[in-house]
């Protein structure tokens, strides 16, 4: 009678080895990022009603040089509620003053879409984006694996804006970028995107963002949820960023409040 072989503990770890360093067939690695689409399609729908604070700290440079001069612009503090799969952003304080200025109106760079949408305009099948598999890595102690993507201009969404308030110059924009899914679950815990040929009217070179996400917890479940972004815009004598912290996430209620102040 023959007995099944068990598999020795340096098995085990030569076995894992090669998992890490193999690069996985063509039909495992559509199969995950397809995992991904539909993660990333559902997202939204996912999430339930929260608040929480957005700090946004932003920078300038007014030359080229390495490592840039960054110069502090200013610090908002911005309460985010998504309710109903929207996101509505709510400028309270500015370095750490109480404002009644509109977060929409703001100069400089402002950003939205870390909830889903910039994810739904690379995987929804109209942006038809092309993805290539690169290397498996660990991100916050997840198994990995990283993609590259592009999205043609032709299929695209990304709206790029810049120019004076209330007379900005605006164009639909490819890009390309990186995305980090989480081995088993096809979870998006990263990502990059940067626009391609950017018209000359908007006098910008280059534009870009990153996004990460961990859990938090909402009303007693942990979801993923971005914890930090950081956007960069660079023109011929400015370049702009800025950095961005999401936290103290909780459930959205109609007696929701998010406390704010100096002291805080």
């Amino acid at each position: 009678m023959l007995r099944p072989l068990r598999p020795t503990l340096i098995g085990l770890l030569a076995w894992t080895a090669l998992a890490w360093g193999q690069r996985p067939a063509d039909a495992d690695a559509a199969a995950l990022i397809e995992r991904s689409r539909q993660k990333a399609l559902d997202y939204a729908r996912s999430l339930p009603d929260f608040v929480c604070t957005e700090t946004v700290r932003r920078y300038t440079a007014r030359d080229s040089r390495q490592p840039l001069p960054w110069t502090s612009t200013d610090k908002l503090t911005v309460k985010l509620s998504f309710f109903q799969q929207k996101e509505d952003h709510k400028l309270m304080l500015v370095n750490d003053r109480p404002t009644d200025r509109k977060y929409e109106g703001l100069e400089g760079v402002t950003g939205a879409g870390e909830f889903g949408g910039t994810l739904l305009n690379i995987f929804e099948p109209a942006a038809q984006a092309s993805f290539r598999w690169q290397s498996w890595k660990n991100v916050r102690r997840h198994r990995a694996a990283e993609y590259t993507y592009v999205v043609e201009a032709a299929h695209s969404r990304f709206l790029l804006r810049h120019g004076a308030v209330g007379h900005p110059q605006e164009a639909i924009v490819g890009f390309h970028g990186d995305l980090e899914v989480e081995g088993t679950t096809g979870e998006v815990l990263d990502f990059t995107y940067v626009a391609d040929d950017i018209p000359r009217n908007l006098s910008l070179s280059y534009a870009g963002t990153t996004v990460d996400y961990d859990f938090a917890a909402v009303g007693g479940r942990d979801y993923l949820l971005p914890a930090r972004s950081e956007t960069e815009m660079r023109s011929a004598n400015l370049w702009l960023r800025n950095n961005v912290e999401f936290r103290e996430y909780r459930k959205f209620s109609a007696d929701s409040v998010v406390e704010f102040g100096a002291a805080k």
